[in-house]
């Protein structure tokens, strides 16, 4: 006679659990838990998903009931206490989650990611010089992606936030041995700097006035104060009318003819000859100290 197979066809995952998140459990630290995508679940949940003929990879769908927050992940290991389960802190912030609350979970079957869409949170991450590579990095500890989640990576011991804008070819997509596409928008906060044109920055050289960048005249100027009426009222002056600011006379520097290629010099203070002639020049000068003379010449009488 002729022998009938049939095929056990793959029934849903549908329970629920209390969840905390990686630092509530029990043991070691699990810093790679906290770095990717993906939960800790007790064994009893590995027992009902072989009888139940699950599709792998193993994908869930969390749902906060009490908030209608949706989001999928993978499962890392089967070792947590009966009853409950253990998240990345950012997952539970998506799903606003408190310690100990009650989450859906439900097995899913997600298509594979062709292309996705992140937006970083701050403009730190500007300062990685290859995004693309440590993003692919850190995707390795995730299973799937949510379009709306806000992912958490680490680089070089500093936390990354991304925003996931798009997902293609659905809401939620498997990242498990694909080939995806990935852009990334301008981060939050973050404005494009003005380019200015040559041409501007040509006049702008232009326009610079050497004397500008030169000290202040100190000692005597000759022609620097200002009128005095003989009446001893103060004439009102204008804003446009305001005495020019007294300058020192631009003085182009005198090349070093003597230099020798290879050689630096540093002149750290100025010889003290220079300092004694200054000083007795300055104290020698007297303005309009010369002889005035007539060109009549004086009659003496006898």
């Amino acid at each position: 006679m002729f022998g009938f197979g049939f095929l056990e066809m793959p029934r849903p995952f549908n329970t629920q659990y209390r969840c905390y998140s990686v630092s509530m459990l029990p043991g070691q630290e699990r810093l790679d838990v906290e770095k990717g995508g993906k939960i800790i679940m007790p064994p009893s949940a590995l027992d009902q998903l072989t009888r139940l003929n699950i599709v792998y990879p193993m994908l869930f769908k969390l749902t906060n009931p009490r908030a209608g927050q949706i989001t999928h992940c993978g499962v890392l290991e089967f070792v947590a206490d009966e009853g409950k389960i253990y998240l990345p802190y950012w997952m539970m912030q998506n799903l606003l989650l408190d310690e100990g609350d009650l989450l859906n979970i439900e097995s899913a079957s997600l298509p594979v990611a062709t292309f996705s869409k992140f937006q970083p949170q701050s403009e730190d991450f500007l300062d990685i010089s290859n995004p693309k590579a440590v993003l692919e990095n850190a995707l390795r500890n995730f299973a799937c992606l949510t379009s709306g989640d806000v992912v958490a990576i680490t680089y070089n011991e500093k936390i990354y936030e991304l925003r996931v804008l798009e997902t293609k070819p659905g809401n939620a997509v498997s990242i498990i041995e694909c080939d995806m596409n990935v852009e990334f928008a301008p981060p939050v906060g973050y404005s494009e700097p003005t380019k200015v044109s040559k041409e501007s920055q040509e006049e702008h050289m232009d326009t610079l006035d050497p004397t500008s960048f030169m000290p202040e005249v100190q000692g005597f100027i000759a022609f620097a104060g200002e009128g005095v009426r003989l009446d001893g009222k103060i004439r009102k002056v204008k804003n446009e009318e305001l005495p020019p600011i007294i300058k020192a006379s631009y003085q182009r520097g005198v090349p070093d003819f003597d230099y020798q290629f290879g050689n630096l010099k540093f002149i750290r203070a100025v010889k003290k000859e220079d300092e004694k002639e200054k000083e007795t020049l300055e104290s020698t000068f007297e303005a309009f100290s010369g002889a005035g003379q007539s060109l009549r010449q004086t009659k003496f009488i006898n």
